[in-house]
This record gives structure tokens, sequence and C-alpha cells, in this order.
């Protein structure tokens, strides 16, 4: 709670996953990927209650474990076609109590930390803001990005004016990273979006901000992680 305000975080994890099959109880240095979400939410300064909506029954096994709540979401809402919207409405249904701020964490950013939850959660009531997404500068200008056609060919590809700079003289560009999603609940529940009008942007750096979504992004993650051995979450 802040400034009497209730946050609930919910973790939605389901079991399925096509290209990291499993990754949600895939370990991580030694913790199911989906614990260290929960991990995060417990460390959490504002964070009254956390709740992890899934499909799966070592996924629910391993948030009661942790002492959170459970949702058991329906399969319509678990296969490639469910949106999160759709995910966190459901979960919000079936919680009794009521809160003010959603708080979506997704199991694919472990490394996400508890101090980047709470300051953005400071953020948010800081602006009086609607929402709060978290984003990472771009690892590549996306002025230097393009689709192909079917041959390959590169002409058009890029703006003649672009050809020779060097990437440290163009602008600055941030993406969505995935972390953290803050939004009013009743703004959610009446516009179906995350990110309604009045949101703001919580920069965090691109090693927090890995998403997990390969055995190449998982790798990545557990490097950055070991190289961290008896740092705090």
């Amino acid at each position: 709670m802040l400034n009497k305000e209730k946050i609930i975080s919910i973790i939605p994890a389901r079991g399925g996953s096509k290209r990291l099959p499993e990754k949600n109880i895939k370990e991580l240095c030694g913790r199911p990927l989906v614990e260290w979400s929960i991990e995060a939410a417990k460390q959490s300064k504002y964070i009254d209650s956390i709740v992890v909506s899934s499909d799966n029954k070592n996924i629910l096994s391993i948030a009661e474990k942790q002492n959170v709540d459970t949702v058991i979401r329906p399969n319509f809402l678990a296969d490639d076609k469910s949106t999160t919207i759709d995910v966190l409405l459901h979960a919000l249904e079936q919680i009794e109590d009521t809160y003010d701020y959603l708080v979506l964490l997704q199991p694919t950013s472990p490394l996400r930390s508890n101090l980047d939850i709470d300051n953005s959660i400071e953020m948010l009531m800081r602006h009086k803001a609607n929402s709060v997404v978290s984003v990472c500068q771009a690892e590549h200008s996306p002025l230097w990005c393009n689709t192909l056609p079917e041959d390959r060919s590169m002409d058009g590809f890029m703006s003649k004016s672009l050809e020779g700079r060097r990437s440290q003289v163009l602008e600055t560009y941030f993406r969505l990273n995935g972390a953290i999603y803050i939004v009013k609940i009743s703004k959610f529940i009446k516009e179906k979006s995350l990110m309604p009008n009045n949101t703001y942007a919580y920069v965090m750096d691109q090693f927090n901000s890995i998403d997990i979504d390969t055995l190449y992004d998982f790798i990545c993650a557990e490097a950055i992680m070991k190289s961290r051995v008896g740092n705090e979450l």
C-alpha cells in the first residue's frame, strides 16, 4: 500500500510455450523461472497481495508453496490467441477484495528487481498517473531496420541520409521491455488497456530488461544472474 492505495500484483504464467517449452517452470539458477517474479513481488514495500494465474498444476503448486494466491485459468485463456488483457480481467473477477492498482509482472522478466517495482509505483503516485510502463533503451536504432522483400533486395532499405552515420549520433529510442505494467484498475477495466492516457515510462537498464522468449534469452539471463551471485534481487 502507498498513499492509502491498495495494490495487487498479478503474475500470468501459462504452461505452454512454443519457442521454449515449459519455460515458466524451467530452472533458472536453481529456481523455477516464475519464482523469481514471485520473489520480487514479495520483496516490494508496496504490493499488498500477489496472485499467480495459470492453467498449469506445477506452476500453481510453485505459487502455493511460496504462499501466494492462485487463480486457475480456463483453457480458452491459455492458448496462443488469448490476450494478457483477458487473462488479467479474468483474474480480477476471481478476487474477492478490491484494489486500486494492478501491477502486472510477467515471469519472463526475472531480472526485474523489487527496487524497479517500488520505484515504478512511487513514480506513478508522484505523477498521479493512470499507468506506468517499463522501457529500456533500444539495442539498435529502428532507423536502421526495415522489412525485406522475397528477393532480399536492399534497394530503399534505409534512407540515404543515414548512410555512413555513426549510431552514437542518432536519436535515442526506447522500447517496451515487458517487465512492469502498473495501471489504475478502474481505468483498466473501463478501457481494456494497460497504457491508457496519462501513462509514464519507467526506464530500466538493458541488463534487467531481458525478456525470456527463446533459449538464447534464457542463457543470457542465467549468465547475468550468475554474475550477480551474492547480490539481492
